[in-house]
């Protein structure tokens, strides 16, 4: 699109605004009528644990989008000379999972309890063996369940249980709904009919904990939608949270809000079976759609869904890059201690380069990103440890590498339950996220890790925004009866251009040399937890 066109089509709201609702970012993306982006802002934020809890403040939900909206609509003026006065659609996505208990009123009843946390053991086993169905510990019903084992007060009086994604959604258009993807990780979804699993909420309806419950689960839960599905109009109220200078109007359409799952699978384009992502930013994910059901339910999988609703097998670990980019900060106060000033990208890019040059292994250095607890070790709370033997090779290209590998170190043990025992095939990886952002790097670590071609695409950096915003998109552009898969290959992909990097071999065997050495480290790990308080 010229700069003309570009005009006309910002004057004429042929645009289309997706917002994500990361971990450490909230970021807005303006895309026109070929799915490219126009403009974006974002809003650094950050989660706090308080109380024991890890948590976000509602209050901060609204001064990030309305300062990633500012920032946006600015650059618009700034690049096209016209103000951001309308919009086609707009789509809202969200770091999936956790817990969020309104009353009838819409008052909050505890604290935004997100996926970080790892205190709902004792309800996720129970759950998934009473359902017969993998029930992570960040799961929204693990949540909810957990509550009600600990017999707190406030569970009688949910009248609503959303999501960060569907909590916006709600507040911008009144409507309790939500994107089968997202609502996959609040509780089991039935493919065949699109809906939550009504055997499985008979089963929890059941038990004695909901008994003296004044409501059934399937009244509080979200109304599920799938792509493509009308999710209700921005109402005057909801556009004054986004803007409040008045300037954007109500009534314009909104997609079902999702997770950030699925909006990495739209994003990289892998919505159909044999395709998966990676997802690689605070946390990592791997989201594999399947051909056929599993043979049994595993722990460290879980099932969800596309946005189409799909089943999907997801390797999910709470740490990625988080301890990586605390060593990063490290060596940036070094340099500024010696007054040289180095740009935090170029020292990123610096560092990740270091690591190719790294011994294959990692030079027997071993280091655990526990920020948080990691339910695939097995492991409630997170200490961040690096280990080393006085013959390890103890340099900064290893130290790098070693780092980069365990950033994928839980994430692997899944992978392998998919690839070696249940013989899942896929066709294509799509990597995108920051671990992915120094040209190479985290892609060559990644393919090593899976034993698999690992692709980037030119537009990954654009991340879950530009997905929701696809979406949207997809919301107001579709043909009748067009499938999301067809959309997203022949209208949005069809010229997108993506480099692939083949695992080498000599890089996979020394990452399977690592993980031999991660798993029996992990007593080091777990005495870290027990003896650091």
């Amino acid at each position: 699109m010229n700069q003309n066109d570009i005009q006309k089509a910002i004057e004429s709201g042929k645009t289309v605004l997706g917002v994500e609702f990361g971990s450490t970012r909230i970021k807005a993306v303006l895309i026109g009528e070929n799915h490219a982006p126009l403009a974006s802002g974002s809003y650094d934020w950050e989660n706090r644990l308080e109380n024991g809890v890890w948590t976000y403040h509602l209050e901060d939900v609204w001064t990030g989008l309305q300062e990633s909206y500012r920032r946006l609509s600015s650059e618009v003026l700034e690049k096209y000379n016209i103000p951001l006065k309308t919009i086609g659609a707009i789509g809202f996505s969200g770091m999936m999972h956790g817990y969020l208990p309104f009353d009838r009123d819409g008052k909050l009843l505890a604290p935004f309890r997100t996926w970080r946390n790892t205190m709902t053991g004792q309800a996720a086993e129970k759950l998934t063996a009473l359902l017969q169905f993998n029930i992570p510990q960040r799961w929204s019903i693990a949540h909810l369940y957990q509550a009600l084992l600990n017999g707190e007060a406030h569970v009688a009086e949910i009248s609503h249980l959303t999501t960060l994604a569907g909590y916006v959604h709600w507040k911008l258009t009144g409507q309790k709904v939500m994107g089968i993807g997202e609502a996959s990780g609040m509780f089991p979804i039935d493919s065949t009919i699109n809906a939550y699993d009504a055997r499985m909420l008979a089963l929890f309806n059941e038990c004695a904990e909901m008994q003296t419950m004044p409501w059934k689960l399937q009244d509080i839960l979200p109304t599920v939608l799938v792509a493509g599905d009308a999710a209700g109009v921005l109402s005057e109220e909801g556009a004054k949270l986004i803007d409040p200078t008045g300037s954007l109007p109500a009534g314009i359409p909104l997609c079902p809000p999702e997770g950030d799952a699925g909006t990495g699978m739209v994003a990289t384009n892998s919505v159909a079976q044999r395709t998966g992502n990676v997802s690689a930013g605070t946390s990592v994910f791997a989201m594999i759609v399947l051909e056929k059901a599993l043979s049994r339910v595993y722990p460290e999988i879980d099932m969800v869904t596309t946005p189409t609703g799909k089943p999907v097998a997801m390797v999910h670990s709470n740490n990625c890059t988080s301890d990586l980019n605390a060593w990063v900060d490290l060596f940036q106060q070094f340099t500024q201690a010696l007054g040289v000033e180095v740009s935090q990208a170029k020292l990123f890019e610096t560092l990740y380069q270091q690591a190719l040059a790294g011994d294959a292994d990692g030079g027997g250095l071993l280091a655990y990103n526990y920020l948080s607890g990691e339910h695939i070790t097995h492991l409630e709370e997170g200490r961040p440890l690096f280990v080393r033997t006085p013959e390890s090779r103890f340099t900064l290209a290893n130290f790098m590498r070693v780092h980069l590998f365990s950033s994928l170190g839980a994430l692997k043990i899944g992978l392998d339950i998919l690839f070696d025992q249940e013989q899942v095939k896929i066709d294509q990886i799509f990597g995108h996220g920051g671990f992915f952002k120094t040209k190479g790097v985290g892609q060559k670590m990644m393919a090593a890790a899976m034993n698999v071609p690992v692709s980037v695409m030119e537009t990954a950096g654009e991340g879950g925004a530009w997905g929701i915003a696809l979406l949207a998109a997809y919301l107001r552009y579709k043909v009748e009866n067009e499938p999301l898969e067809a959309y997203l290959v022949n209208k949005v992909f069809a010229s997108e251009n993506s480099s692939t990097i083949a695992p080498d071999p000599t890089d996979v065997n020394g990452f399977m040399a690592f993980m031999e050495r991660y798993k029996k480290g992990l007593p080091i790990e777990r005495a870290a937890v027990d003896r650091l308080r």
